[in-house]
């Protein structure tokens, strides 16, 4: 099947839309778990439908060590080994080849030590393309040299401008028609290389583009001012991806930028050690005051872990260590996540984005948070109404009759009634 993007709706900068691929439709905004081996840390595929998620990542490079793209390509491809049916994302290997502490970087390629046995192996352009073909996926990416940050202007120029001899390698290494490459604009935090990669990159025709080298350490306000420069000059009729972010409020300001598509280990990785994120921000589970906390992990929170359990459990689950504790939290925090990108693009198509935008940050961050990330003039206080119940929150409640499968609805740890008294007593009303 051919690509597909269509432009939905628009307000301001930001924009709502859809991509079609070979294995179905995905909504835009859209958010990507990130399932580095072939699976989303603690999820079953079942799981990671009923957060709402309609596509997710692997990894080129992970994948190539382990079990390897030929093993991949014998059991059906990444889809059909992981029991995934909706659209797969695979990077190229690269921005974890460029971390490796022992790496040589030429023309030709990427050196580094396989990392069981040390024995020398080479990605080049063509060998991503290779192992990602054989993966199967529906979206896959160039190979692109990473710069970290910070890092000088002639190092992040030398990689501008190999990244877009790679690319042109990488168009020219295909041979499939149904798995769709994405070029990446490099530049780190320069406007005139953000300016030069964007335009040499968009200048080789691509069903998407995306914005790389952000997300290594340079803030939310530089990596803001890196998309402003940036995606101005990208194609208006293509989806645009970046890549590597990110916590709520990077995605929701990038979004108001014009960003499409996002993938972050963040929700997963966080979940695992114990970090819940909810409507009015993140909690650490693990701290001795969750001990006997008989409420949900998100009063407003439809998922699994928040209708059964309370986050005493929680606590119970990830201090003890228990395999449970990292299944619930990763399912709540994805389904947060979601259920975010399910708002934004309903605030884009009803024409509230600004609104919405204004009145998350004012409820998801601090006042501190919010100066420290440069957006202490965002106040909600004087904001007209969103079009949809926002007593409690203005992330609507997770639509559970719309994730849920045929088992049915499970008993709420506390009753909609209750949920009222919940709130009263966290603070949130």
């Amino acid at each position: 099947m051919s690509f597909q993007f269509e432009l939905l709706a628009t307000e301001g900068r930001a924009r709502r839309g859809r991509v079609t691929v070979s294995h179905g439709s995905f909504e835009t905004a859209a958010f990507m778990p990130v399932g580095t081996r072939g699976t989303v840390k603690g999820m079953t595929p079942r799981d990671l439908r009923e957060t709402g998620s309609e596509i997710c990542l692997g990894n080129t490079y992970h994948l190539h060590l382990a079990p390897g793209e030929k093993i991949v390509e014998k059991m059906g491809g990444l889809h059909s080994m992981m029991a995934w049916d909706r659209p797969i994302l695979t990077d190229s290997g690269g921005f974890q080849v460029f971390s490796l502490p022992k790496q040589e970087v030429d023309e030709e390629g990427v050196t580094f030590e396989f990392e069981k046995g040390g024995k020398p192996v080479k990605l080049t352009p063509e060998k991503s393309m290779e192992i990602q073909e054989a993966l199967g996926a529906d979206i896959i990416m160039a190979f692109d040299q990473v710069v970290a940050h910070p890092a000088s202007h002639r190092d992040a120029q030398d990689a501008v401008y190999r990244s877009a001899r790679w690319l042109q390698r990488c168009k020219d290494a295909r041979t499939t028609e149904n798995q769709h490459l994405f070029g990446i604009v490099q530049g780190s935090v320069y406007p005139d290389l953000r300016r030069v990669s964007v335009e040499m990159t968009c200048a080789i025709d691509l069903p998407g583009y995306a914005i790389g080298g952000l997300s290594v350490g340079e803030g939310h306000e530089l990596m803001m001012e890196s998309i402003d420069f940036t995606e101005p000059a990208m194609p208006t009729e293509k989806p645009r991806y970046l890549m590597g972010v990110g916590y709520p409020e990077d995605i929701v300001e990038a979004v108001h930028r014009g960003i499409d598509m996002f993938d972050c280990v963040v929700p997963t990785r966080f979940a695992r050690s114990g970090v819940l994120f909810t409507r009015r921000g993140r909690i650490r589970v693990t701290k001795g005051k969750y001990r006997a906390d008989k409420f949900p992990m998100d009063a407003n929170c439809g998922c699994y872990g928040c209708r059964r359990f309370t986050r005493a459990y929680v606590h119970h689950l990830i201090n003890s260590k228990e395999i449970l504790g990292s299944v619930v939290a990763t399912l709540h925090n994805l389904t947060f996540y979601q259920d975010l990108m399910r708002t934004i693009r309903r605030a884009i198509a009803e024409g509230c984005f600004e609104r919405f935008r204004r009145a998350f940050l004012h409820e998801y961050l601090t006042k501190g948070q919010r100066r420290e990330l440069g957006l202490q003039d965002l106040a909600a206080a004087d904001a007209e109404p969103l079009p949809w119940a926002t007593a409690h929150s203005v992330i609507p409640p997770t639509p559970i009759e719309e994730l849920r499968d045929s088992a049915g609805r499970d008993r709420p740890v506390v009753s909609p009634e209750e949920r009222i008294e919940v709130r009263k007593e966290l603070g949130e009303d």
